[in-house]
């Protein structure tokens, strides 16, 4: 019962992090690790940057996508 219960906590705070434009790095290096063994994953702050950039625009000034 408690599992459950703390699965569904998992997920909804999940859901509310994506929501409100927080992106899950816990869930980035879980799949990097299960697919990408021979990587090493970006450290939170590369992590971060790189989301912040996909979503807002990059580095070069040039506004991101709108949808």
């Amino acid at each position: 019962m408690f599992s459950d219960l703390a699965r569904v906590g998992k997920y909804l705070g999940q859901a509310a992090r994506l929501m409100v434009g927080v992106p899950d790095y816990d869930a980035y290096v879980q799949h990097m690790r299960l697919t990408h063994p021979e990587q090493t994953p970006m450290s939170y702050e590369e992590f971060f940057r790189e989301r912040q950039e996909a979503r807002y625009g990059g580095a070069d000034g040039r506004p991101g996508r709108c949808c």
